[in-house]
């Protein structure tokens, strides 16, 4: 059995190189067949992640087109939520309009895998395989992880993967700050990022970045003036030349007076607040610089123990050419420390009734979850959904949270 899963990875790896995204269910299925694997469904979540939305050209068991299913109150959702194999009686999810669907036959197991690709979760996949020991689900693992990477791999130049991952049309200044922000999840041994940003088909002049270069970690978060395509504009000046800097080798002070100069130099009277941040993955050493920013906060085991620089006055937007007042701050983590960056829009975020969402349940939110055992890409997916929500779905302003937790291990083999 381990040499015709060996047979069926490398052959389906093989077959991939030169075909095209909608090629792949059926590649899947050809090459999972041989291994004993059957009704292989592939899903990809949808850009809020509400939804799994079949890859083009699957069908279920009685032949008809596959159908979205939802992340939340599903089988295959509760693969995609808690980064786990789950097991089902069924083929598959009902969708819309049902009120049953095959049951797995007798001597197989019907398995829901989430597609990672590192921590970003790109979706799911079904498949049903015979009852065996431990290597037949680890053989699928393996699938779904080859899935996983084929669908990345094709997706930045796959118009209909696009398509596909949108329920509705975006706007001008959405359509091109998407294509520029860094996945919403990474990780490695030392720390765990994750983003996420709302509206997303309307998102206006909110944007956030992160890069590794050796031991460090750079996070940058930005809330351009206004909601609109020059606030977009505004936002990427800032992403563009935030980068440029920092790949100059600038520091973090020089840098932000690098986007300073960049806007001003495109627009007048346009700004951005912005936090630009600095993290030693080895010590757990935080710089940062605050241009007019939401200060920071620090969770640390199930509480907010600092608001960073809540003290001191922040420096003045950039975009405006102003004096600074503090420059450059600094703050020591300790390993599990969860770091919270954030827009206006998150606290400021209103219901019909005028209550805002505010900063209490905003570190409410995120602790409790923490304190549940929850991944921090599903809390972020939660606390998205539970501000759009609180505003009927309908936010008045951009909502962007980034976390980075810094969970290394060196710090305490460095002081030996």
């Amino acid at each position: 059995m381990l040499e015709s899963g060996d047979r069926m990875l490398g052959g389906l790896l093989e077959a991939a190189h030169l075909a095209a995204m909608e090629e792949l269910p059926a590649l899947v299925a050809e090459h999972a067949r041989p291994a004993g694997f059957s009704q292989t469904m592939i899903y990809v979540a949808d850009l809020q992640q509400q939804f799994l939305v079949p890859l083009p050209g699957q069908h279920g068991v009685a032949g008809g087109e596959l159908g979205r299913i939802r992340v939340d109150s599903t089988m295959a959702g509760r693969a995609f939520r808690a980064f786990e194999v789950v097991e089902s009686r069924y083929v598959r999810d009902l969708i819309a309009g049902e009120t049953a669907v095959p049951l797995v036959a007798e001597g197989m197991r019907r398995l829901w895998l989430p597609l990672l690709d590192g921590t970003e979760r790109v979706g799911v996949l079904g498949v049903t395989v015979p009852q065996g020991g431990p290597d037949i689900e680890s053989q699928a693992k393996h699938l779904a992880s080859l899935i996983a990477v084929l669908v990345v791999s094709k997706r930045p130049h796959s118009d209909s993967y696009a398509r596909l991952v949108r329920t509705e049309p975006m706007t001008l200044s959405a359509e091109v700050l998407w294509n520029l922000l860094p996945p919403g999840v990474f990780a490695n041994n030392d720390v765990v990022v994750s983003a996420g940003l709302e509206p997303a088909y309307q998102v206006g002049g909110d944007a956030y970045d992160y890069a590794i270069d050796g031991d460090t970690l750079h996070v940058s978060i930005f809330d351009a003036m206004g909601h609109d395509t020059s606030a977009g504009l505004t936002a990427t000046i800032a992403m563009g030349a935030g980068r440029r800097s920092r790949r100059k080798g600038m520091n973090l002070t020089a840098a932000a007076e690098a986007i300073d100069v960049a806007i001003a130099e495109q627009f007048t009277g346009r700004f951005a607040t912005g936090i630009l941040a600095d993290l030693d993955v080895r010590t757990g050493r935080l710089s940062w610089v605050n241009r007019g920013h939401h200060p920071p906060l620090v969770i640390r085991q199930g509480r907010m123990v600092a608001s960073l620089g809540a003290g001191s006055v922040p420096d003045p937007p950039m975009g405006l050419r102003l004096d600074l007042n503090t420059g450059l701050q600094h703050y020591q983590l300790e390993p599990g420390d969860r770091l919270l960056f954030y827009t206006d829009g998150v606290i400021e975020a209103q219901s019909p009734a005028g209550e805002q969402f505010g900063l209490e349940r905003f570190i409410h939110f995120i602790v409790r979850r923490e304190a549940d055992g929850i991944p921090a890409p599903e809390t972020l997916r939660r606390l998205i959904q539970a501000i759009l929500d609180h505003q009927h779905g309908r936010l008045q302003d951009d909502a962007t949270v980034l976390t980075a937790e810094w969970r290394s291990s060196r710090r305490s083999q460095l002081t030996l």
